[in-house]
């Protein structure tokens, strides 16, 4: 975001990156703690002090009252972050395996679709990126074509757990339930009409945890 306002001191603009790192990263602002810690600062009334020349630059609004009481603003004096969004940086089988997405350079890059989700979803996972689904083999999930599931990245689940599942033999990736079973690793579809995939453990790699879903429209 570029201000049309006059250059910030090296440290006001450091707390200013900071706050804007924090509330893209959590969904929320930070507390006064939190900017002291993170940007080195000797007091809280020190940090008090800049929040204040921020406030009467046009940078942001506060209620000192209020433990994350801090709002970023535009250059229109309107608040400048919404909810959470995130990258859908591909799609995902729901049915028969595709060839695998990548989420290398998500963070940099500019180029996907994104999507809203709760302050809430992110401050309890973390880093989270989203897939579009492709087929049906888990409707009975509730998760139909079209739909939208958000990803907390990892390569750790539990049987049951919805994942992602990269299928190394085959060089594809598939949404099912994972289930280790002795040797072997079944992934689970939804869908009564439809037969689990069984692969040797090791042939089969964990890219993530399905952590919400998002219902497409109509």
């Amino acid at each position: 975001m570029i201000f049309n306002k006059k250059k910030l001191s090296i440290r006001r603009q450091q707390i200013l990156d900071f706050i804007r790192e924090f509330v893209g990263d959590n969904g929320i602002p930070p507390t006064v703690r939190d900017i002291q810690h993170a940007c080195g600062i000797s007091s809280t009334s020190v940090v008090d002090y800049n929040l204040h020349k921020l406030k009467e630059a046009g940078f942001l609004n506060r209620k000192p009252d209020v433990a994350r009481g801090i709002e970023l603003l535009d250059e229109q004096g309107l608040p400048a972050y919404g909810p959470p969004k995130v990258q859908i940086v591909g799609a995902i089988a729901a049915g028969k395996p595709i060839p695998v997405f990548s989420t290398e350079g998500v963070e940099s890059s500019t180029e996907f679709d994104t999507i809203e989700v709760a302050p809430e979803l992110q401050k309890r996972f973390g880093k989270l990126f989203a897939l579009t689904v492709n087929g049906t083999s888990m409707i009975d999930a509730l998760i139909d074509d079209g739909d939208v599931v958000i990803i907390k990245p990892g390569h750790q689940a539990n049987n049951g757990d919805m994942v992602v599942a990269w299928l190394k033999s085959r060089e594809e990736v598939t949404l099912k339930k994972f289930y280790l079973e002795g040797d072997q690793v079944r992934l689970q579809p939804a869908n009564s009409q439809m037969d689990p995939i069984y692969c040797p453990a090791d042939d089969v790699e964990v890219h993530g945890k399905v952590v919400e879903v998002i219902r497409k429209l109509g």
